[in-house]
């Protein structure tokens, strides 16, 4: 269950984001697969294209079987690439790795049969040491760049000769011109629109991490705050056992028993006594301290109906709405953290407005959603934005702040949110959503 100042789910805590940033990472590498199959499609359809025009329309023989031979394989290669990243979305980087070196490998292929480096597209090695200067970690794109160059210095000494007409004054024909050229073009085409969409990507896991790192920084004050905390509760747990006592004698004392009002005063002291003994034990439970007795079986009506009872019972609100539209009652596991997250924005609401506020509950598909509504003067522009960030608050109270970021942490943990907004009329609405899923029995 819940452990939101959980002082003994540290190592975990740090476990788990630990493998969300792996998942960030693979995420990031399945999307640059992905890519790198998309541009060998099109270098199969370019090498097709260029294999047809040269052969066809400028009559120059190429070993076009071989060559063909070739692109068989490339696309065998591309179709079980397609396949495997279709069915996994972890990639490595000795994976991407070994993609590039494929592509390498076809592209020395085909110019070994057509002429070698006096072939204009072997300019093409460019593109393949750029997509792993992007895409791969810094040894693995010197592998690419040392096995591309030495691809180059042997396709210079070994190839199958490229018969291309001489020009007439003796220098380089209009034809390995014209190709030097296109293969330019493409090279700049192509790594324009590669390079972008993968920095997207890469940008996109840079945003999830710096997320990730704020979310591992908050939690890190949660641990801080639950230490204090569980001392704290600590420290209280005598002196208010001794003042139950205390009351309890007085409160049985035939001097005091003969005054009614004092009897009523005891009576509420004992109440909001008895008050603070729940808020100290919530508090320990929810460090873990006591977690054995924090998860109980029960519905989501009773639970609900036991926290109504409970803050109008010692909070004495004199305006507050109950609306329970969840339609039928769902079997849920009881936590201490879920009670106290609620509790926390109610209390904030009534703090903000004695005189009335709201609390709503229904169900929409498989998330339920928690409503507190109240009428009092609402949360400032300024502070709006960062709702949900430690000591954020328009109360001028030192450790004011941290209510609402609790709230914000235990909704996450659980897999929902929590949203913010000032109403028209005036007031404020927190709107809570979790999913049913985490607390269902």
């Amino acid at each position: 269950m819940i452990n939101y100042i959980g002082l003994s789910e540290k190592p975990r805590v740090k476990e788990t984001q630990q493998a969300i940033a792996k998942e960030y990472e693979n995420s990031a590498g399945h999307k640059n697969m992905l890519q790198l199959i998309q541009l060998r499609w099109m270098a199969v359809l370019g090498q097709l294209s260029t294999i047809f025009i040269v052969s066809v329309e400028f009559n120059i023989y190429l070993p076009i079987l071989k060559m063909l031979f070739v692109l068989i394989c490339l696309i065998a290669f591309n179709i079980a690439s397609h396949l495997r990243w279709h069915e996994r979305s972890v990639v490595s980087n000795g994976e991407l790795l070994f993609a590039l070196l494929v592509d390498v490998a076809s592209l020395t292929a085909q110019l070994y049969l057509s002429g070698g480096t006096t072939n204009p597209f072997c300019l093409l090695y460019l593109l393949q040491v750029i997509l792993s200067a992007v895409l791969l970690e810094a040894w693995s794109s010197w592998i690419i760049a040392m096995i591309s160059s030495a691809c180059l210095v042997g396709l210079s000494a070994f190839s199958i000769p490229l018969p291309l007409p001489v020009a007439e004054n003796g220098g380089l024909s209009k034809l390995y011109i014209a190709g030097m050229i296109i293969c330019f073009v493409l090279n700049a085409a192509l790594l324009v629109f590669f390079i972008q969409r993968i920095s997207r990507n890469l940008q996109a896991r840079d945003i999830q991490l710096a997320d990730l790192r704020q979310q591992s920084a908050e939690e890190n004050h949660i641990v801080r705050m639950g230490l204090l905390a569980s001392g704290a509760a600590h420290e209280l747990g005598t002196p208010l056992a001794t003042l139950s006592v205390i009351l309890g004698d007085w409160k049985r004392m035939p001097e005091l028993s003969k005054n009614t009002e004092l009897i009523e005063e005891i009576s509420e002291m004992q109440t909001q006594l008895q008050r603070c003994k729940s808020i100290v034990s919530g508090i320990l439970l929810s460090a873990g301290e006591a977690r054995g007795e924090s998860a109980v079986k029960t519905t989501m009506t009773t639970f609900l109906n036991e926290i109504v009872q409970e803050f109008t019972a010692t909070r004495h609100p004199v305006g507050f709405e109950f609306l329970n539209n969840i339609g039928n009652d769902i079997a849920i596991v009881f936590d201490t953290a879920l009670k106290q997250m609620l509790y926390n924005v109610l209390d904030n609401a009534l703090e903000a407005s004695p005189d009335w506020l709201r609390f709503e509950i229904k169900r929409q598909n498989d998330m339920l959603i928690f409503t507190v509504t109240d009428s009092g003067h609402g949360f400032s522009p300024s502070i709006l934005p960062r709702i949900g960030e430690p000591y954020q608050s328009t109360k001028a109270q030192p450790g004011s702040g941290l209510g609402l970021f609790f709230v914000t942490n235990v909704a996450r943990k659980l897999g929902g949110s929590m949203r913010v907004h000032n109403r028209t009329e005036g007031g404020a609405v927190v709107e809570l959503t979790l999913p049913l899923s985490a607390i269902m029995l």
